[in-house]
């Protein structure tokens, strides 16, 4: 499977039979421009302008948005409730996570997750091979419950996300991936200064982070 970041919580997932997932695209608001993505289907995990903008998308492309599983061209896709904050959605309302059966790896999208998951989504989610995570506070999690969060689903790759870049902006200023860094020191961390990386079920290895560079 080919993992690209494009910058923020957007990524193109791609299986070797050519089967292509954008997650939450966004608008040029937040600095940066993503524009005619071709993707076969594109996910949301919520409707705020940075991670709903479907115009990102070329074509028409299936979208899933509400609470569902999927079955699509041998890829089992699976979303859980869950809220963009700590109090049940009562600030930033309700966030979905999506999970990703792709080529025998299991995905994980956390969308903008506020707070730790229930234990029925901990149940749902399983096993997670990769884990795609926001980590900037402020408007989700941070560091420290990402690490929990990795922890509790055993996984073998986490990739950050949703912190803060040179060209982001947002509301206001959240955390970039130096404190996450910090808190992950017994993991095996490469910078890979490039925005996209091959992952197979062979290639997983054990506490790994993967910090990419935006691609936009």
């Amino acid at each position: 499977m080919l993992i690209h970041w494009f910058a923020h919580s957007a990524f193109l997932l791609t299986a070797r039979n050519g089967l292509s997932i954008l997650t939450d695209p966004f608008d040029a608001a937040i600095g940066y421009t993503l524009e005619n993505v071709v993707a076969d289907v594109v996910t949301i995990s919520h409707d705020h302008h940075d991670h709903n903008h479907l115009a990102s998308a070329a074509g028409a492309p299936q979208v899933l948005r509400t609470e569902g599983e999927w079955k699509i061209n041998g890829a089992g896709i699976y979303s859980i409730p869950s809220f963009h904050d700590e109090k049940g959605g009562a600030e930033r309302g309700a966030n979905l996570i999506f999970l990703f059966e792709m080529d025998d790896v299991r995905v994980c999208h956390l969308g903008d997750q506020g707070c730790m998951p229930s234990e029925e989504a901990f149940q749902k989610l399983g096993n997670v091979d990769v884990l795609l995570a926001p980590v900037g506070g402020i408007y989700t999690i941070g560091p420290r419950e990402v690490c929990d969060i990795a922890n509790r689903t055993n996984t073998a790759v986490l990739i950050p996300m949703h912190f803060q870049t040179p060209r982001l902006r947002l509301g206001k200023p959240i955390l970039g991936v130096e404190p996450l860094l910090s808190v992950v020191r017994s993991c095996n961390i490469h910078r890979l200064n490039q925005s996209e990386c091959c992952i197979t079920k062979e290639t997983l290895g054990h506490d790994r982070l993967l910090v990419l560079d935006p691609s936009l």
